[in-house]
């Protein structure tokens, strides 16, 4: 069994009163509580269930309208293989990036886009402020705007704003699973129905919903809730739910603790999540018994996004230091099925990854989700270490590789 050092982490949790109001403006802060001015303020014209329809949108509850896409939509303007899809929170739009030229065009999606995915149709699914925005990225066009069943308050911009977080594709292409934020309250998941447009189903899972993953056979789809320390496992077809807390430094400071589970992973050859905390320990989870099983990780920095390549091969966003005088800087970590990890140190903070699949270069984000973001990716050779920065829209924070 590998020894941990005892890290001051874990009283860390409960900040001291000096420095409270600053740690309590990031990532610390669950829903419901203190927030900035964008955070709380709604944005012209209301709530959306006040403002009126434009073509691909609808209130809550309503029906789609669909905008009819060229009839050569199939090949007209089709993205390189290898360009680079990532959702703008501070714009509301999503930015289309070649990897040697930089960003070549953006789309209006919706408020304070989070998470993106991509399906073989070459759709994206964007998770909104204000709805799962459809867009063709053949065509470069929002295709409809489908609203979210559950209420989440007027449509805000920030950190904590209500929405659509973590997204995920069925393994059939039939389904998007978001994981939809309620300011100061249990999230949801919401089942939209990719070929009508709409919301089927929705059930409770945690506070804050960063991230959404589904089993490989669609069986079941993991909801990781930041403010709950824990994951909602959800059976896909009768969608009943088991709650696996996730807290290998204990729950100790609620709402106000650092040390919360932030992105997941799915091991491709056993099913298992894989859930980074602090580049000091890895939490592996085995949804079917709930157990949780902690391997030592190496970066010391405080982690936010992960992906997972085919063979297993785990990489881990390090966003920057809790402590500056304890902790490193930002980082992205490679891990090989084996346990072995490469890290790679990174300027600035980042949020999310994507790898392609030849595996030699890997893109950061780095919207960050809390200050300190900067608008571009970082671009990592994997096998030289060599990094270098390319402009990418505003405050990126999803990305995909079409």
């Amino acid at each position: 069994m590998t020894a941990f050092r005892r890290s001051p982490r874990s009283v860390r949790a409960l900040v001291p009163a000096a420095v409270a109001a600053a740690l309590l403006a990031g990532c610390a802060q669950g829903a419901g509580g203190a927030a900035s001015a964008t955070d709380s303020t709604p944005r012209s014209g209301g709530s959306s269930t006040a403002a009126p329809a434009s073509p691909g949108t609808a209130s809550p509850g309503g029906s789609v309208t669909v905008t009819p896409a060229p009839a050569d939509s199939a090949v007209a303007g089709a993205p390189t293989p290898g360009t680079l899809l990532v959702g703008d929170f501070g714009s509301d739009t999503v930015t289309f990036v070649d990897p040697a030229r930089g960003a070549t065009g953006s789309v209006k999606v919706g408020t304070a886009p989070y998470g993106l995915v991509v399906g073989e149709d070459g759709r994206a699914w964007v998770a909104t402020a204000e709805g799962v925005a459809v867009v063709d990225t053949a065509t470069r066009q929002r295709l409809a705007l489908v609203p979210y069943r559950t209420d989440t308050g007027p449509v805000t911009t920030g950190e904590y704003r209500g929405g659509g977080m973590g997204i995920v594709l069925s393994p059939d292409g039939r389904r998007v699973y978001v994981g939809v934020n309620v300011p100061g309250g249990n999230g949801a998941l919401e089942v939209v129905d990719t070929a009508a447009l709409r919301v089927t189903d929705a059930v409770e899972v945690g506070r804050r919903p960063f991230d959404v993953d589904v089993s490989r056979n669609g069986a079941e789809v993991y909801a990781t809730n930041h403010d709950s320390f824990d994951v909602t496992v959800v059976a896909a077809d009768t969608l009943r739910t088991r709650r696996v807390e996730v807290a290998p430094y204990g729950t100790e400071g609620g709402l106000g603790s650092w040390l919360k589970p932030h992105y997941a992973a799915v091991r491709p050859t056993d099913g298992k999540l894989l859930l980074p905390f602090e580049g000091e320990r890895l939490a592996v989870v085995d949804p079917r018994t709930g157990r949780t099983t902690i391997e030592p990780m190496t970066a010391n920095t405080h982690q936010h996004g992960v992906t997972v390549t085919a063979d297993g091969t785990l990489f881990t966003v390090g966003t920057g230091p809790i402590d500056p005088a304890e902790d490193r800087g930002p980082s992205l970590t490679v891990r090989t099925p084996a346990g072995a990890e490469r890290v790679y140190p990174l300027e600035g903070a980042h949020e999310s990854v994507a790898v392609p699949r030849d595996g030699r270069t890997a893109y950061v984000t780095g919207g960050f989700t809390r200050d300190g973001y900067w608008d571009g990716l970082t671009v990592v050779d994997l096998a030289s270490g060599d990094t270098r920065r390319l402009a990418a829209g505003s405050r990126p924070l999803g990305i995909a590789v079409l």
